[in-house]
């Protein structure tokens, strides 16, 4: 019987003479994730409200999942679309709309209008008192509470007038897109893909960088991560996911090193090479995964070590978070199956025994001088023989 829905927005609300920027990018994304669902759909805004309107049959079920997933929606509310016919004609729908989907009559409700077209002959506080007393002829067993109602029935009287008594949570944030974009650093972990969904969430359009070593790591490990890209990208829309030959480079610091400022020298060259595909994909930042004190590279002291060889700000979403809660995330969105699959990264083959944990930006530097006579041609080379792949759910 829902032959529309009504999307609901917060942070969009409030943005004053740019909102209808922000309203635009959502029914964008709206009609971005509707795109490969069964049906015809109608997107477009009302008043200060954004309506998906069906057209013939349509999946109701992948309907509301592919809405749960567009950053900016709060709440996807199927509603009850109909003509303005006068009073009589609208309690009659609206009393066969309670009648249809609350069988069980034995329950408290409430009456909540809107007028916000002001020549509707009732206003907002006749229409609860009217239409709350056909409801109570029609089932007696019915009753008003309107301090804790089991069910909150919403009439809105626009250019159409709609109904709907459910809201189907949606996952928040701003459009994305309308925070501009960024590159993430994407492993094979649960981390990296929690941060690029929680970078995407605030309105940020990401594209990502891989470091693959061959044949240290598998081909089945990069599958691994094209595919945790195409998960999130359910979220954050196409990826382009530069997937980087990192081999030499590692051999090359892992002979010429100290080894226990391996993971930190590598993270180094992994920020360069990234931060050089985020300014050619027009990026305003880098996205990680790191947590303060999770592991040895990422203490305060190594966090600061990584940053010195950056231009572009570091994003890091997840700095405050333990790892039980990047897990809890992790399994919401649906990567953590994938992310724990046994298929080794880069990161997880040249590991130091006794990891330093306050390096010294000097000293690491010192360490690097070793690399010069190589370090400007494997970046070249691992820069040149990029694989990138256009990632899309």
């Amino acid at each position: 019987m829902y032959k529309a829905f009504l999307i609901k927005y917060a942070e969009i609300g409030i943005k004053g003479k740019n909102r209808f920027l922000f309203e635009d990018a959502l029914v964008r994304q709206i009609r971005y994730a509707l795109r490969n669902v069964e049906g015809t759909f109608d997107v477009h805004k009302q008043q200060g409200r954004v309506f998906v309107e069906t057209q013939g049959d349509y999946d109701y079920e992948e309907t509301v999942e592919a809405l749960r997933h567009v950053f900016g929606i709060t709440g996807i509310c199927p509603a009850v679309m109909v003509e303005d016919e006068g009073f009589d004609r609208l309690a009659e729908q609206v009393v066969a709309y309670m009648d249809r989907i609350y069988p069980d009559k034995n329950l408290s409700f409430k009456v909540k209008a809107r007028r916000a077209r002001k020549n509707y002959p009732m206003d907002s506080m006749e229409l609860n008192a009217a239409l709350g007393e056909k409801i109570l002829d029609a089932f007696p067993q019915m009753h008003v509470d309107v301090h804790d109602p089991e069910v909150m029935l919403y009439v809105e009287i626009r250019e159409q007038i709609s109904f709907y008594s459910e809201e189907i949570p949606g996952p928040g944030g701003m459009p994305v897109g309308t925070n501009g974009r960024a590159m993430l650093l994407l492993s094979g972990g649960i981390d990296s893909p929690v941060a690029g969904y929680m970078i995407s969430k605030r309105g940020v359009a990401i594209d990502a960088t891989y470091f693959h070593a061959p044949p240290y790591t598998s081909e089945r490990a990069k599958q691994k991560v094209i595919d945790l890209a195409r998960e999130i990208s359910v979220y954050t829309g196409p990826i382009h996911l530069h997937i980087v030959n990192f081999t030499d480079i590692q051999l090359a610091i892992y002979e010429k090193c100290p080894h226990e400022e391996l993971t930190i020298i590598m993270r180094r060259y992994m920020m360069k090479i990234a931060e050089h595909f985020a300014v050619e994909d027009d990026c305003l930042g880098l996205i990680t995964g790191e947590s303060i004190g999770q592991v040895a590279s990422q203490t305060m002291h190594s966090l600061a070590a990584t940053n010195e060889v950056c231009t572009l700000p570091v994003y890091r979403p997840l700095i405050g978070f333990d790892k039980q809660e990047i897990v809890e995330v992790s399994e919401r969105i649906g990567t953590y199956e994938t992310s724990i699959l046994p298929f080794e990264d880069c990161c997880t083959i040249f590991v130091a025994k006794h990891p330093v944990t306050k390096p010294s930006i000097k000293v690491i530097k010192k360490s690097e001088e070793k690399l010069a006579p190589v370090i400007d041609d494997l970046m070249r080379q691992a820069i040149d023989s990029v694989e990138t792949v256009y990632v899309e759910a």
